[in-house]
């Protein structure tokens, strides 16, 4: 009996039946900030669709060192620590980011900064919002990062023009039915290459 053959063959199986790890990363850190508004909108298009667990990673909650030659204290190592198990953990990430003057938000990149290996081989999708191109320029910003760091793009995105508007006081969105569509398009391509991905390294590991 090949043994290497059967390990490679129950975990190939053991992947694919496996809820999809999302880490849904929430990029803003800004008082009064917007970004929970759809961040709750997202997460709850999420709920429908099967075999997602989401995990809500958010920036205004983590207290990285700024410069990254500085070395944390004891507290801030153990929250790095337990965010750095939280994105390797992860199959695949959303990343729901403003538009700050034509770009994305300072903290979003040190957090990405200090991370390599958790972010490669899986995919990211982005969701979006602010400025005139409703933060269409910050995702293309990170697409450039995302790729050095060999994660996969997902090409459809969810982005939100003059976002303050488009929803309710509830948090509802005024005319649902698109944004709906998009997310669910965005979610399905997610989903795919995120099983694609992982079962694929579980017969092959990336970097091997």
């Amino acid at each position: 009996m090949d043994l290497t053959a059967t390990s490679s063959s129950i975990a190939s199986t053991t992947a694919a039946t496996a809820p999809l790890k999302v880490a849904v990363i929430l990029a803003s850190n800004r008082e009064g900030r917007f970004a929970p508004v759809v961040s709750d909108w997202f997460l709850s298009r999420t709920t429908g669709h099967p075999g997602i667990e989401t995990d809500l990673i958010d920036i205004a909650e983590l207290d990285l060192p700024i410069a990254l030659s500085y070395r944390p204290d004891a507290d801030a190592q153990a929250q790095l620590a337990a965010v750095s198990t939280r994105l390797a953990e992860a199959d695949a990430f959303v990343v729901i980011t403003p538009e700050y003057n034509h770009s994305y938000p300072a903290p979003l990149k040190n957090l990405i900064d200090r991370h390599h290996a958790e972010w490669q081989a899986k995919p990211v999708a982005f969701v979006s919002y602010g400025g005139v191109s409703g933060g269409l320029r910050a995702v293309e910003h990170l697409r450039q990062v995302f790729a050095e760091l060999h994660s996969v793009g997902i090409r459809e995105t969810v982005s939100f023009h003059n976002a303050g508007a488009l929803f309710d006081d509830e948090g509802r969105h005024k005319d649902p039915a698109g944004c709906d569509a998009a997310a669910k398009t965005l979610l399905d391509q997610l989903v795919w290459w995120g099983r694609t991905l992982r079962d694929a390294k579980a017969v092959h590991p990336y970097g091997v």
